[in-house]
């Protein structure tokens, strides 16, 4: 049997378009990394510090609310974590 002719397929152009591409420009980030980090271990060294002064520092008078004060520090650090890209 004999073989069909391929035929050849022209080469897709896009029209002309009158827009031009606007260039995407991310914002710098860079502030992102160190901002997270302090928060994670200011409120590690908040709690840390409230254990081994006996409960005494950093705020005496928040007595075992110390405790949600390091950890807010830390959920912080993870709000400012989503903002890495």
């Amino acid at each position: 049997m004999p073989k069909s002719r391929i035929r050849k397929k022209a080469d897709y152009t896009p029209p002309p378009s009158s827009k031009q591409a606007a260039n995407i420009k991310l914002t710098s980030r860079g502030w992102v990394a160190p901002v997270m980090l302090a928060l994670f271990l200011i409120g590690l060294a908040w709690i840390v510090v409230f254990y081994v002064t006996d409960t005494r520092l950093p705020i005496e008078t928040l007595g075992n609310w110390n405790i949600v004060v390091g950890f807010g520090f830390i959920a912080a650090g993870f709000g400012v974590s989503t903002q890495w890209k």
